[in-house]
């Protein structure tokens, strides 16, 4: 393989005045930003569609399992077109205007990566509420707690100690995700490296870095939410395969 390998070309300067590996600084930048936001969008958004789910309403079980549904089958690529592109053109005209041309791009990535990933977090904490037993139910409306209360207190505590690995699995996910967010002008890490490859083509050396940096990102997930689920762990619940003593 003939090959020319030049770490140092990360130093050279690019045309607008900075070095690459300051591309590469800012692309991480917006990468974090966009999965950060998008995560908590979907965990508040994922938790409450999980809670309709198990309900005895019919018709929030049914907006809910729509909504799954939809989401889960619909690649996020085209979600995050018909965020940008489509949706605008359906709200009254000042408003449609105002989403095309004032609000940052940024906050649609969010919206659009968050709401693709609720669906996802949605089932997680379906299944964990499905799996306890139905008497902390009772337990909670003896105690005089409300329905809604006993969500809250009792059961999505409960809940997402025993989802809390696959959720883990979905915060990585996310930050794999956010690349596709390039495609509608997020200047995050995978966009920044298809840049760096034009500019130079040091296709080796980017790669690498860039395949790095994707992991480093969702290992460093991986180890606050394991860091979590073993602070949080409840003595007796079998979570993520291993059982209390």
């Amino acid at each position: 393989m003939n090959y020319h390998w030049d770490w140092l070309f990360f130093f050279q300067e690019a045309d607008d005045g900075l070095k690459y590996y300051e591309w590469i600084i800012s692309g991480m930048g917006w990468t974090v930003a966009v999965s950060l936001g998008a995560l908590a969008v979907a965990l508040l958004l994922g938790s409450v569609l999980g809670v309709m789910r198990t309900t005895p309403s019919r018709l929030l079980v049914a907006i809910g399992d729509t909504y799954v549904d939809v989401f889960r089958n619909v690649p996020l690529i085209v979600q995050l077109f018909m965020w940008f592109f489509v949706i605008p053109e359906f709200l009254p005209e000042k408003l449609g205007l105002w989403v095309k041309q004032e609000l940052p791009y940024l906050v649609t990535a969010i919206i659009g990566l968050g709401l693709y990933t609720a669906a996802r977090i949605a089932e997680q904490v379906k299944s964990g509420i499905n799996a306890l037993a139905r008497g902390q139910r009772f337990a909670g409306l003896a105690l005089g707690f409300t329905e809604w209360q006993t969500y809250r207190y009792v059961r999505l505590p409960m809940a997402y100690r025993i989802v809390l690995p696959a959720i883990t699995s979905e915060a990585m996910n996310i930050f794999k995700n956010s690349a596709v967010t390039y495609a509608v002008g997020i200047l995050e890490l995978y966009f920044q490296y298809k840049q760096i490859i034009e500019k130079t083509s040091q296709v080796l050396e980017i790669t690498i870095v860039v395949t790095a940096i994707y992991f480093g990102l969702a290992f460093a997930m991986n180890r606050v939410l394991a860091f979590i689920e073993k602070r949080s762990a409840v003595p007796g619940l079998i979570t993520g395969g291993k059982g209390g003593h």
